[in-house]
C-alpha cells in the first residue's frame, strides 16, 4: 500500500479534470481526493496499491479529453486515512 501527492499543471481546470480523476481513481480502486488550486494546478492525493497508483499517475499525464497536461509532479507521502475518492473545494 502506498500514497502519493500529485500536482498537475497545464490546462487542467474547467475541463472536467476533477470529475475525470474521481471516476478514474475509482476504476483503479484508489482512495483519496482531488481539488483545484488557486494557482491553476490540480492537486491529488492517491492511496492504494503501488501498481494501481503508478497506473493512475500515468493516466493523469493525459487526463480528460479537453485537458492539456504540461507536467505531473509526483511525491511519495505518508498515507492519510481516507475513505473513497472525493472531490474537494478549491484550495
Amino acid at each position: 500500500m502506498g500514497s502519493r501527492r500529485l500536482l498537475i499543471e497545464g490546462r487542467v481546470q474547467r475541463v472536467g479534470y476533477r470529475d475525470w480523476a474521481v471516476r478514474t481513481a475509482r476504476e483503479w480502486n484508489i482512495t483519496g481526493w482531488v481539488r483545484n488550486m488557486a494557482d491553476g494546478r490540480v492537486e491529488i492525493v492517491a492511496v492504494g496499491d503501488d501498481s494501481a497508483i503508478d497506473a493512475f499517475t500515468d493516466d493523469c499525464r493525459t487526463g480528460p479529453v479537453m485537458a492539456d497536461v504540461a507536467r505531473v509532479e509526483a511525491t511519495a507521502m505518508e498515507a492519510p486515512k481516507v475513505k473513497g475518492f472525493t472531490k474537494r473545494l478549491t484550495a
